[in-house]
């Protein structure tokens, strides 16, 4: 436990169901996790269901999307708790379309939140990682990113960016004590996927060997392992979390 607790943990996106099993995950290891949040409303009763569980996180408010919003973030976080060990890029969005109907709203909201983002935080710890000798960057792929997706023209091509990103990062700082990974989930029974109907839903999971949809906490159990110190090993890797749905 000792070996985490000066360590903190950066998790974007965090009051989605991803984000909230890595941050509770990160929690019960022991590290410092700062929740980052962009909706002061939702933020409110997520803080109020976590701390009912047992579970306390520092939040920082940024927008991702915005290099300077990310810049004062990290700034505050550094000022008021310490320097980010870990880095977790989980935020992201989908706004589907087939590519012919696709507008460029559309094309570059999914951009900016999905691969922009992971540039403006990443950019923004990679400095103080170096000269402390160590860290870990955690990326949120998706199983799209690496096989496609009807109407995710946008997604698909930032997810996959995501991971020739990981690879030249992992590159760049493996003589530094960091390592940079990447994580693509399958489909996981987050609100997202349980608010789909449940015959499409079936059909999903009629595609998926395991027979089953994903548990967040299974993704968390990946995320903890990532981030330890006993993972030093690992670098520029991708790390498919889908019961088999997609191999290569």
């Amino acid at each position: 436990m000792d070996q985490h607790e000066k360590h903190i943990a950066l998790v974007t996106g965090a009051t989605g169901g991803l984000g909230t099993a890595m941050c509770r995950r990160l929690h019960e290891d022991g590290y410092h996790v700062v929740a980052n949040y962009r909706n002061e409303e939702k933020l409110k009763t997520w803080l109020e269901e976590q701390e009912k569980d047992g579970y306390t996180f520092d939040t920082a408010k940024a927008d991702v999307c915005q290099f300077d919003s990310v810049g004062h973030m990290i700034q505050e976080i550094e000022s008021n708790i310490g320097p980010i060990d870990v880095l977790i890029n989980n935020a992201g969005i989908t706004q589907d379309r087939p590519f012919h109907k696709m507008t460029f709203e559309q094309w570059d909201a999914v951009m900016q939140t999905n691969i922009y983002s992971v540039f403006n935080c990443t950019r923004h710890v990679i400095e103080g990682m170096r000269n402390r000798g160590y860290g870990r960057i955690i990326n949120i792929s998706s199983i799209n990113g690496q096989k496609g997706q009807f109407g995710q023209a946008n997604y698909s091509a930032a997810k996959s960016g995501m991971h020739g990103f990981t690879k030249t990062l992992a590159v760049e700082v493996a003589s530094k004590g960091i390592t940079v990974n990447t994580i693509s989930p399958g489909y996981i029974a987050t609100d997202m996927v349980m608010a789909v109907r449940e015959d499409v839903r079936e059909k999903i999971i009629a595609q998926i060997p395991a027979g089953r949809l994903g548990g967040t906490e299974e993704v968390a159990h990946l995320v903890s392992f990532l981030a330890s110190k006993d993972a030093s090993f690992i670098t520029g890797a991708n790390y498919a979390v889908n019961g088999g749905q997609h191999m290569y």
